[in-house]
């Protein structure tokens, strides 16, 4: 039987348990977190995350582009080393969204993934 993990965001399941996942599931919602709480938000761990809701607010551009690519890979690499070893980030800003393309691979198989992460205004 496959290593179940505490599920994202925390729900209870339809037998009124506390609802798990399998571990290609619970990697890309760590990724999510990490993504999308802003340091400061965590009382035990104020420097965690990276922040990028924050930066839907800033002027769209290829510099915000940039900056992102460099702001999400340090953030996973910081917080996600022991299960992941990423190998490319690439952000889309488009009007109001950026669109967050991460390319990685899982440290207890192997195997490559691809997902991607949207944030809009």
């Amino acid at each position: 039987m496959a290593d179940l993990f505490l599920d994202y965001p925390f729900r209870i399941d339809g037998r009124g348990r506390t609802a798990l996942t399998e571990e290609n599931d619970h990697i890309r919602d760590m990724i999510e977190q990490v993504l999308f709480t802003n340091p400061g938000e965590r009382v035990n761990r104020p420097e965690f995350g990276c922040g990028l809701k924050r930066l839907l607010f800033m002027p769209n551009g290829a510099p915000l582009a940039a900056a992102t690519q460099v702001l999400v890979k340090s953030a996973l690499q910081q917080w996600l080393e022991s299960a992941i070893q990423v190998e490319q980030v690439e952000v889309d800003a488009q009007d109001s969204t950026l669109t967050v393309r991460v390319t990685y691979s899982v440290r207890s198989d192997g195997s490559r993934r691809v997902d991607l992460f949207t944030a809009a205004a």
